[in-house]
């Protein structure tokens, strides 16, 4: 796994996202702060930038910064909700100055459901005429779904509407819902229990490895993906050792994250996966320790598997 690094270039969004981890305010890094964090990011041998928000598209200097990174030969990429991408022209200016790879966030196949979510009914139409676009340009598209309550029931579906509609897309990640100091926590309704997705994810997970696409998982425990482990975002980093630089545009500044471990209860410690398994989070704040469970599957077999990967 690459060591990516992130920058929030703005705060500004043209969503509104029910589950919000960074919810919307009138904050925009300067060009010149963008610029020295991708030399910092260069100087300590990230492998690439993330571009994030917000919405990185609104971000004014986008395309500037986009070229900078590419004339240094690092790898950078935006995460993006798709709304002004559908823009073919736009999109095409980005891929001029360097950008060869999205993180698209798409929440459901359903456009009444991605309409819900993101307070936008154009919402699907749009993400639709990004991938269209992407397809014409020969981007790379990673699709980024955040799992919540109305979604938990069709994860599969929308990664089957995705690879069969849209089979250059390559990779999956699916981020189960952070409901701390966010727009999910003014949301309740949203915040899924283990239970309710568990099912679904495993069928999308099944069916992705079949169709030999790659996936990961964050902020999922892994009783609730054990055929998977070694698709967790934190299991890797736990076993490479990893860590995550992230740059926010608000009090925390930049933050290195090296620690992976959230709640545990007595059943873990007799889970053969208990010292790779992050736990789980927000633990009996918004998430129960009851739904917890051991599972009885090789760990070796899971730090072999990440360890022999490119």
């Amino acid at each position: 796994m690459a060591e990516l690094a992130y920058i929030q270039v703005t705060r500004i969004c043209n969503q509104k996202c029910r589950f919000c981890s960074n919810p919307s305010f009138d904050k925009t890094i300067s060009l010149k702060k963008a610029k020295e964090l991708i030399d910092y990011y260069v100087k300590i041998g990230c492998d690439g930038v993330i571009l994030s928000g917000g919405e990185p598209t609104l971000y004014p200097d986008l395309i500037e910064l986009i070229a900078y990174a590419t004339n240094k030969n690092f790898p950078v990429r935006i995460i993006t909700n798709g709304q002004k991408t559908a823009d073919f022209k736009y999109i095409n200016s980005l891929a001029e100055a360097g950008l060869n790879h999205i993180n698209l966030s798409i929440y459901s196949d359903s456009a009444d459901i991605q309409g819900f979510l993101t307070e936008n009914k154009d919402s699907l139409c749009n993400i639709k005429k990004t991938l269209n676009n992407a397809k014409k340009l020969n981007l790379q598209v990673d699709v980024i779904t955040v799992i919540n309550k109305y979604n938990a029931d069709h994860l599969s579906r929308i990664t089957a509407w995705l690879v069969n509609r849209y089979p250059f897309i390559r990779h999956f990640i699916w981020n189960n819902i952070d409901p701390s100091m966010n727009r999910a926590s003014e949301n309740p309704d949203t915040i899924p229990r283990l239970i309710d997705f568990e099912l679904e994810l495993n069928r999308a997970m099944h069916f992705l490895a079949e169709q030999k696409r790659t996936f990961r998982a964050e902020r999922v425990p892994l009783c609730y993906m054990a055929d998977f482990a070694h698709c967790s975002t934190e299991a890797r980093k736990i076993i490479k050792r990893e860590k995550r630089a992230i740059y926010f545009l608000d009090e925390k500044g930049l933050k290195v994250q090296r620690g992976w471990s959230y709640g545990k209860v007595e059943c873990c410690s007799v889970c053969f996966l208990n010292e790779i398994c992050p736990g789980l989070y927000a633990m009996d704040k918004y998430f129960s320790s009851q739904e917890l469970y051991a599972v009885f599957v090789s760990k070796e077999e899971t730090i072999k598997h990440v360890k022999s990967e490119p």
